[in-house]
C-alpha cells in the first residue's frame, strides 16, 4: 500500500501548487473588491440622504390606523348591539383603548 501512496506522490505536478495558489488569491482578492465596491456605495447612497427619524411615540399613544375589514366587524357589533339599522350608523372615528 505504501508503494502506491508513493508512487502517486512522484506523479503529482510539481506547478499545481502555484495553480492552487493563484486560484485562492483571485478569489480573495474578488470577494475583497466587492467587499470595497459595496462600502462605497453605501457611504454615497447615504451622504444626500437626510435624517428623517421622527420622535418616538409616547408610551400608549402608539399610531393606530384600523382598516375597512375592522370598520365592518364594528359596524355589526353595534348594529346587534343597539338594535338600530346599518343605514342609520357611520363611524366616523376609532379610538385604541
Amino acid at each position: 500500500m505504501s508503494d502506491t501512496v508513493t508512487l502517486a506522490a512522484e506523479q503529482v505536478d510539481p506547478g499545481i501548487l502555484q495553480v492552487v495558489l493563484m486560484g485562492v488569491g483571485i478569489v480573495f482578492a474578488g470577494i475583497v473588491i466587492i467587499a470595497v465596491i459595496c462600502r462605497l456605495l453605501l457611504l454615497f447612497g447615504s451622504i444626500g440622504k437626510k435624517d428623517k427619524t421622527e420622535p418616538p411615540a409616547k408610551a400608549g399613544e402608539e399610531e393606530f390606523k384600523p382598516d375597512g375589514e375592522l370598520a365592518a366587524v364594528l359596524g355589526a357589533v353595534i348594529v346587534e348591539e343597539s338594535g338600530v339599522d346599518v343605514k342609520n350608523i357611520k363611524i366616523v372615528s376609532v379610538k385604541k383603548v
